[in-house]
């Protein structure tokens, strides 16, 4: 063998080593980031439970906290608007019976001004009427008696007519006094006489 040969052979040799130590190290690095990628996994498996507690603790604190607050608000709000409905609940009414108001006005005014008793009666029908198409729109209704059966659910009995016949036991024979219905709830029994 020649000394270039030998020359070589102990760089190829060389190059070899100094490939293999890279390598070696490079692998080091490679071990030393896994590990130091599993670090954080196991401060949390090595962290106190108590501290996990704690921390969880807290979290549920806030929550609360956020949900008191909310349901407080909730709260207030509703009784306000609850407050607001009890003063100004009756202005659809109010608002419905004014012009009727204005009518009957009118016809006090005009009715001193003549003398005929059919105008001013029929004066007082059309306020009447009027009045009535207005309650209708508010859903009140006037509760049934002519030729009904008795019913303590809608009337209230205040006489009891004996000698009526069969046919007329447990009916209404006259309505002293007229019920309403407000969206189907009984604002006013009407007051009834019914046949024995």
């Amino acid at each position: 063998m020649t000394e270039e040969e030998i020359k070589n052979m102990q760089e190829e040799e060389q190059q070899e080593a100094e490939e293999q130590q890279e390598n070696t190290a490079a692998d080091g690095a490679e071990t030393s980031e896994e590990t130091a990628d599993n670090d954080p996994a196991e401060e949390e498996e090595e962290k106190d439970p108590l501290e996990k507690a704690l921390e969880e603790i807290e979290q549920l604190k806030t929550q609360m906290l956020y949900k008191t607050a909310e349901f407080d608000n909730y709260r207030k709000r509703t009784l306000k608007e609850k407050a607001e409905l009890i003063l100004n609940g009756g202005e659809k009414a109010v608002s419905a019976i004014l012009p009727i108001i204005d009518d009957m006005e009118r016809a006090i005014e005009n009715g001193a001004k003549t003398d005929d008793i059919a105008v001013v009666r029929e004066g007082m029908e059309l306020i009447y009427n009027k009045m009535m198409k207005a309650l209708e729109g508010l859903g009140v209704k006037e509760i049934e008696t002519k030729d009904a059966d008795f019913n303590t659910d809608v009337h209230e009995a205040v006489a009891m007519v004996p000698g009526m016949g069969d046919d007329k036991k447990g009916k209404v024979i006259d309505c002293l006094q007229k019920g309403y219905q407000l969206n189907d709830k009984v604002i006013r029994h009407a007051k009834v006489a019914v046949g024995q």
